[in-house]
């Protein structure tokens, strides 16, 4: 059995916690951040954890994380 390919995209995007979950970054924390308030920038620096929905799907994209 040949070794699967990594997505480029998805090993900087995810991580793996040590449990199995799927963590991931919050979005809308790059630009146009004077209108956000400092509670939810703040709220955004947190590190989330993906739906069950998705989970299957990324643990495909990345296989030796």
């Amino acid at each position: 059995m040949p070794k699967i390919k990594t997505h480029s995209g998805a090993k900087k995007r995810f991580k793996l916690s040590k449990s199995g979950k799927v963590i991931r970054a919050h979005a809308n924390k790059s630009h146009i951040l004077n209108k956000k308030t400092t509670k939810r920038k703040r709220g955004l620096r947190k590190t989330a954890v993906v739906d069950k929905t998705n989970t299957a799907q990324i643990k495909r994209l990345i296989p030796y994380k």
